[in-house]
């Protein structure tokens, strides 16, 4: 079985940043079978990572709930099997979608289906990479509850490390949600770190990384360009390079 890492922390912290990174960064190995998973509704990993998502996870539900001809063609067909077939081939990964839910309400169904595929899937690639809903929603819903590392993203601001402090609550409160290992990486770092640093070693979090402010990552943002075309030289493809190692070994 492969190793499982999800990607957590407050929205616009960098989660989308670092889940691509790794991503390219593992696939670029090319000794491992990878998988992405965006878990986010936001759906930013897919753009991240150069892919144009064309089936997603919401998507293949509507369809079953909906569309008649779309159920009957899944009946004789095992879960695994259907969600199998809404990957997305990157050059050397694979990709999931969980996209948007028709309308307002609970994403409780679309993380149900969605906690499936991850338990199903993963089992296939050796190392699945999942980028997480913002804030502790999805591992308060043990979305990601038998993950082998959970990498808790914040960046130098208070209201960072106040989620990254709510999604510790969650962990330490809940003893069913016991990642193998629980980090935590500094984007956007800029050389002063003494309150998360106190914070960290409160919550009993290990610090896995630092990502220092990276002016190509803003140029690329602003061009629509994917983060995985980053060149090596990039600081923050280093500082990634450098978290992979930690968290994959």
């Amino acid at each position: 079985m492969g190793k499982t890492i999800a990607i957590t922390g407050k929205g616009g912290s960098g989660k989308t940043t670092l889940s691509a990174l790794i991503t390219q960064i593992l696939a670029d190995n090319g000794r491992q079978k990878v998988l992405a998973i965006d878990a986010d509704s936001a759906v930013n990993l897919p753009y991240a990572l150069g892919l144009e998502p064309k089936q997603t996870v919401a998507e293949i539900r509507r369809q079953l709930i909906e569309d008649p001809k779309a159920r009957a063609k899944t009946d004789d067909k095992p879960m695994n099997k259907v969600m199998a077939e809404a990957l997305e081939t990157g050059d050397g990964f694979q990709l999931l979608v969980m996209g948007r839910p028709e309308g307002p309400g609970c994403f409780c169904a679309i993380n149900n289906l969605l906690k499936y595929g991850i338990d199903t899937l993963s089992q296939q690639f050796d190392i699945t990479i999942i980028d997480c809903e913002a804030g502790p929603e999805q591992v308060n819903r043990r979305v990601v509850d038998k993950v082998d590392v959970l990498i808790i993203v914040t960046d130098t601001s208070i209201r960072g490390s106040r989620v990254a402090g709510t999604i510790m609550d969650v962990i330490n409160r809940d003893g069913d949600i016991r990642p193998g290992r629980t980090g935590l990486v500094i984007n956007r770092f800029q050389g002063e770190e003494s309150l998360i640093m106190e914070n960290a070693q409160k919550w009993g979090l290990e610090i896995v990384g630092r990502i220092p402010d990276d002016n190509n990552i803003t140029e690329y943002d602003a061009a629509g360009r994917p983060l995985i075309d980053l060149p090596n030289s990039s600081p923050a493809v280093k500082a990634v390079t450098k978290i992979t190692e930690i968290v994959v070994k």
